[in-house]
């Protein structure tokens, strides 16, 4: 009886979102959600944000006082699911909603969740994070951005780079280095930055597809006010390390977005000469059960939360590696013409997917320690 009451709770979830986006999603809205964020682009996708936020779509898992549902792992799968069925973006703040909102409710202040929430849900403010510098990717507890107090402010100087959307950001998370003397892991302090403030200068960065969805960001004397803190002095290495925490269901949207790709190869009528080839429906199979087995281990690992949490770690380098796998079977099978369409940007831009969100070698390193118990 109680898994019947859950699996109508679930169907009844499903069935309202399903409504409510055969009610308000466009054929407008999902082409500009396969384009970049960017110029008319950005304000079709603006206005969409808001449509989410005012039925509260717009982040289904966070708590209802913030403009949520309060939504479960299960519900927030079954929303995931749906939306990438139907093709349908989500919030503009991907970023800003799953990783730096989390923060902001933990350990931000009531004046501070009170001013910052509300318009990151609707995407009127959008966020960067300010983590990865030049010489510290991956490693965060590398950084060298350096905060030093003067009165009631701390002056910024340093620099960040590979901001999503940072050239075109209001706000950033950043973190910079307040105690140089500390251990490695210590001595790092987040800052709820404005990025119009003196001082600050964003450069957009071309990558090899020509796109410009990042930036990097300089910071030369920077004023910021003791207010603008998100948690305690010295202690943003704890903020960096519970960001995700509202959010356990968002490592779904991997395996999704794979599954999309296969779907559109597979619909693409010039993949089929290439099928005839043995090896190439080989290598079809083995991708296919690729994304099978990265939905299996996401579920598995979102059913137990008792579990050790690498399975992020592991479902990126699944992701990483299926997806440039799946990049270069489109270029196989439907031959040199895929490079000149969304196959070939496809394939330049997959080549970053074991680099961003933390490094394949990180990410193997994380499961050798905690999965595998191997020594550091």
């Amino acid at each position: 009886m109680g898994n019947a009451g859950v699996r109508t709770g679930l169907d009844a979830f499903r069935d309202e979102l399903c409504s409510w986006l055969g009610d308000h999603l466009t054929d407008e809205v999902v082409r500009a959600g396969s384009r970049p964020v960017e110029g008319a682009n950005l304000e079709v996708l603006r206005a969409w944000n808001r449509t989410l936020a005012d039925s509260g779509w717009a982040a289904p898992s966070w708590p209802v006082e913030f403009g949520g549902r309060g939504a479960g792992v299960d519900q927030q799968l079954v929303y995931l699911e749906e939306m990438n069925r139907r093709r349908a973006p989500g919030p503009l703040n991907v970023i800003g909603v799953s990783n730096i909102a989390p923060a902001i409710m933990h350990f931000g202040t009531a004046e501070q969740r009170e001013r910052f929430l509300g318009p990151m849900l609707r995407g009127d403010e959008i966020w960067s994070q300010g983590m990865s510098e030049p010489d510290a990717g991956s490693d965060l507890a590398a950084l060298r951005t350096q905060a030093v107090e003067d009165g009631d402010d701390f002056v910024i100087n340093g620099q960040k780079t590979w901001n999503s959307m940072g050239h075109f950001a209001d706000w950033c998370q950043l973190y910079v280095r307040t105690d140089p003397t500390a251990r490695k892991h210590r001595g790092i302090t987040c800052f709820l930055v404005d990025l119009t403030t003196a001082g600050i200068e964003a450069r957009p960065l071309t990558t090899i597809t020509g796109g410009q969805s990042f930036a990097e960001l300089f910071f030369s004397d920077v004023r910021v006010p003791r207010s603008a803190m998100l948690g305690a002095l010295h202690e943003g290495w704890g903020v960096a390390m519970t960001t995700l925490s509202h959010e356990r269901a968002g490592v779904a949207r991997l395996h999704l977005s794979l599954a999309n790709k296969l779907h559109d190869l597979l619909a693409d009528p010039r993949a089929g000469e290439g099928l005839r080839d043995p090896r190439l429906r080989d290598r079809l199979a083995r991708t296919y059960a690729e994304i099978a087995c990265m939905r299996f281990l996401t579920e598995r690992s979102l059913a137990d939360p008792s579990a050790p949490g690498a399975g992020g770690s592991l479902a990126k380098l699944a992701w990483a590696h299926c997806g440039q796998e799946l990049a270069n079977l489109a270029v196989d099978l439907i031959g040199p013409e895929a490079l000149g369409d969304r196959w070939g940007e496809n394939l330049l831009a997959v080549r970053q997917a074991s680099i961003a969100g933390g490094t394949s070698e990180i990410n193997r390193n994380i499961v050798a320690e905690h999965v595998l118990g191997l020594p550091r």
